[in-house]
């Protein structure tokens, strides 16, 4: 056997996480509270995980002889760089956040890096189990996230509800590795592709890969693994809650682009679950979303349909193998569009919250009489999830998403993501309107002026980057071709 040779140039933006969660914790211990310094190192430990991203494109290393552990192409470099988007995003807006609620800022950003790590490490792996570690690596630290905030009971019981609904998950999905290796002999993605090449599945084959959907369907909140998310976002602080709807989804998102590359020709294994979980995800969590009357719970439930929206291509592969050419294009464009815009609905609701802690839909009447850009803002980001002018980027992506099933023939997955999609502009509708109302009283203006620096940064860094989207579609949709 020969010996792994290790290339640190390849593994060095999330080994620069990994490092700067340590320095952030221990640097924590000899400032004093209410200091920014812990934010500030997070923060710039993010911009240089994200300065070594371009270095690693089409590297491997972790390598005994042709077969390597852990590989980069163009999918991983465009989710590391989603991740590291979101992370930086979500690090601004927690830097007033943890202040407000006395939240220990030095274990938050420490377990902000840590979970950003894991889910760069996840579309680079070359195994299924890499691929489960990595995963729970995202997993593990967000459960702390969440329960960090002592002083809401709330808090603790999202983060026991996240952490059983992962633990079964994981534990269906183990167990259906076991099952593919019973089955194949190997672990790795490759072997595993060549084992399936030509080959029908035996029924061994088929339970493993059906379990193993079970974790992806947990980090990306699709039904029936969705029971958790409503009430984790609700109990976490917002920005926790927005990295868990971006940064999470992105690494569930990569572990499923990996089944696929991996599994391409056993489409009628996997395809089938992933479409009636796309079709459920989408109708059922529309329709709740529209009962709802707190934003942070809206969103949960948008975020949770617009994961539907992003399975819709992987399901429509049951319809025909011919037309899968090309499926992470769409995909990838829509995680690029769904991280800025809703990471950008998440902080302007993070800023009104801090005067309204419930944030319910009715604080936000009149916000762009009072706060004009922030109101203008998140109606924009609103259209944008809504996919209505002049959030032409939401419109874009989910038309390149559902050309998927119209080239391979599945309609009645087009006339799903029609119905839900219709059903979904009711409730962004009704909460845009609301910012247009004339408010009863002029008190709730301060919720948008005591908005401080790093919130509004955050909120303006990511409204730049969806205008930029809609005035240049090709930056989101045709990524994977320039990467």
């Amino acid at each position: 056997m020969g010996i792994q040779s290790i290339d640190f140039v390849t593994v060095a933006p999330a080994l620069a996480l990994a490092s700067g969660a340590l320095v952030v914790l221990i640097v924590d211990l000899f400032v004093a509270k209410g200091t920014r310094v812990s934010g500030a190192l997070a923060l710039v430990t993010v911009v240089v995980a994200a300065v070594l991203v371009p270095a690693t494109s089409g590297q491997a290393t972790l390598c005994v002889g042709v077969a390597c552990g852990y590989a980069v192409g163009s999918v991983t470099l465009a989710l590391q760089g989603i991740t590291l988007l979101a992370t930086g995003t979500v690090v601004l807006m927690s830097v007033v956040t943890v202040e407000d609620l006395g939240i220990p800022s030095g274990e938050h950003f420490f377990l902000l890096l840590c979970s950003a790590a894991g889910a760069l490490l996840v579309p680079a792996t070359t195994d299924l189990v890499s691929m489960i570690v990595a995963l729970e690596l995202v997993s593990l630290p967000t459960f702390a996230l969440i329960g960090l905030h002592r002083g809401d009971r709330r808090a603790g019981e999202a983060a026991l509800k996240a952490f059983l609904f992962s633990v079964t998950s994981v534990a269906i999905s183990l167990y259906g590795i076991a099952l593919l290796y019973g089955s194949t002999g190997t672990v790795g993605f490759l072997p595993l592709s060549i084992a399936s090449s030509g080959a029908e599945p035996t029924p061994i084959a088929v339970a493993g890969l059906v379990m193993l959907l079970a974790v992806i369907a947990f980090k990306i909140s699709a039904v029936p693994f969705h029971a958790w998310a409503p009430d984790a976002y609700e109990g976490a602080p917002i920005p926790v809650a927005a990295f868990l709807s971006v940064v999470s989804k992105t690494a569930g998102f990569g572990a499923l682009a990996l089944v696929f590359a991996t599994f391409a020709d056993w489409p009628q294994v996997w395809a089938p679950p992933i479409a009636v979980m796309a079709v459920l995800t989408m109708v059922i969590a529309n329709i709740v979303a529209l009962r709802q009357r707190r934003a942070v719970r809206l969103l949960a439930w948008s975020s949770i349909a617009q994961a539907g929206y992003i399975l819709v291509p992987f399901g429509a592969v049951v319809a025909g193998v011919e037309g899968s050419e090309g499926l992470l294009v769409p995909v990838v464009a829509y995680l690029v569009a769904y991280a800025a815009m809703n990471l950008g609905a998440f902080g302007v609701v993070a800023i009104v919250s801090r005067e309204h802690l419930r944030a319910r839909l009715s604080d936000f009447s009149g916000l762009a009489w009072h706060s004009p850009w922030l109101g203008l803002s998140l109606a924009f980001f609103l259209a944008c999830l809504a996919g209505l002018p002049p959030g032409i980027i939401g419109l874009l992506v989910k038309v390149q998403v559902i050309a998927v099933p119209v080239a391979t023939g599945a309609w009645w997955l087009v006339a799903a993501m029609a119905v839900a999609t219709v059903i979904g502009l009711a409730y962004y509708l009704s909460w845009a309107a609301v910012l247009f109302q004339r408010p009863v009283a002029e008190e709730r203006a301060e919720s948008a002026r005591s908005a401080v620096l790093p919130m509004q940064v955050a909120v303006g860094a990511m409204l730049v980057v969806t205008v930029a989207l809609s005035v240049a579609p090709s930056l989101a949709l045709g990524l994977l071709e320039r990467l």
